[in-house]
């Protein structure tokens, strides 16, 4: 029998929507189309300049031109455990920490150290297109846990009990979350923990997005909230969002020893230490002033009320007020269906599609975070592109028959 050419595992593996529709957007902007893109999740500021400069400074440096601890340089794993102290209220060690490269490195390793074949891995959504993707390659099972609007895109105690089997391993917590900007009051929080905890059930926690909440809604760590999780809470982040950083590709997985100890001996063989210079930039972004991060939070607020009030303005479309990271989430099933500049779109595909082709304006639909009907539009960019964006959007859709 033949063998077959490509690994079926690695065969399987979608490509990242988000990132295809930014593409397709940046090549069209290349081409000479006025597009304006709503699909990257990347802040449109530029990195502080003191981080910068301490990059410039490490290229100078020639200890930073050899190799390094494959888990991270011990000065930024000490400054990322006084960081999350500060941040989460959780205290770990040094040794707790692994440096990766970039949030997606953290995610992969984590689900590879994890995971067993068999093993299910609990994902509300809308979800970040991302997860699924290495927990099968893990030979884990996703089990997806829908929520809507309805319940703020929040899932509840009850639906994870519902969902709970003997093989159930892990929980993937997100709050802010991306797509949704959906952020957990603290009680939801900790009752969620002591259900994970109660059970024994690992939870995977991406903070990501913890600086970037609105208004009221302030991030709760749940291993804060539930100190007792710490022999099974793996703690995912980065720079990328919170100092405008996605290109620098720095991110960390925080947890029990022998679950970093086993991820570091994976990543030695990976991909062994993130660059050096990379790693200087991140530690003077963690061990700096948030002021910063202040000024792009403030912008962050103020153009999701912008961009939540033109949607709502749209007729058939409907959106939640974003609560936390840098996204709008509105429902679209208003006017699918609708004849829409010569196409009958029954889908946010097939929407998407069409308002790419006709309005010039990237967005990522909800197929590809599990919430068909919806769409994930990016306010990461200026107040004016918004305006404009948002503004086409309505032009093409009043013309809805």
């Amino acid at each position: 029998m033949a063998l077959e050419r490509l690994s079926r595992r690695v065969a399987a593996i979608t490509e990242s929507a988000t990132l295809a529709v930014d593409a397709r957007a940046k090549a069209l902007k290349a081409a000479g189309e006025p597009v304006i893109g709503f699909g990257a999740g990347e802040p449109d500021f530029p990195t502080p300049a003191h981080v910068v400069e301490a990059a410039i400074a490490a290229c100078a440096d020639p200890k930073n031109h050899r190799y390094t601890p494959a888990g991270g340089l011990p000065e930024l794993k000490e400054a990322i455990v006084a960081k999350t102290l500060r941040d989460s209220g959780v205290e770990f060690l040094p040794g707790q920490v692994l440096v990766t490269n970039g949030g997606k490195h953290a995610v992969y390793n984590t689900f590879e150290a994890l995971l067993n074949p068999g093993d299910e891995v609990l994902l509300p959504a809308p979800f970040w297109t991302t997860y699924p993707e290495p927990i099968a390659l893990a030979g884990g099972t996703s089990v997806i846990l829908p929520t809507d609007v309805t319940s703020g895109f929040r899932v509840t105690v009850e639906q994870l009990e519902a969902a709970r089997t003997p093989n159930t391993k892990a929980l993937v917590f997100v709050s802010p979350s991306n797509p949704t900007g959906a952020v957990y009051p603290a009680d939801e929080v900790k009752a969620i923990g002591e259900w994970a905890l109660e059970h024994g059930i690992w939870v995977i926690t991406d903070e990501i997005y913890e600086h970037l909440t609105f208004g009221d809604n302030t991030f709760t760590s749940i291993l804060a909230e539930v100190p007792d999780l710490a022999d099974t809470c793996v703690v995912l982040n980065g720079v990328a969002k919170t100092y405008a950083m996605t290109g620098w590709r720095v991110g960390w997985m925080i947890g029990p020893a022998d679950l970093i100890k086993s991820a570091t001996n994976l990543q030695s063989h990976s991909t062994s230490n993130v660059a050096n210079v990379s790693q200087r930039a991140a530690l003077a972004a963690v061990a700096g002033s948030l002021d910063c991060v202040d000024e792009m939070r403030v912008a962050f607020a103020r153009r999701a009320q912008l961009i939540h009030g033109l949607l709502n303005d749209i007729p058939g479309v409907t959106c939640m007020v974003p609560q936390g990271a840098f996204y709008a989430f509105p429902s679209f099933e208003g006017v699918l269906g609708k004849t829409i500049g010569g196409h009958t779109p029954t889908d946010t595909l097939q929407l998407a599609e069409v308002i790419l082709d006709q309005a010039k304006v990237a967005i990522v639909p909800g197929e590809a975070f599990a919430a068909p009907g919806y769409a994930r539009i990016s306010f990461a960019v200026s107040d004016d592109d918004i305006t404009e964006g948002i503004g086409r959007i309505a032009e093409l859709l009043a013309t809805a028959e």
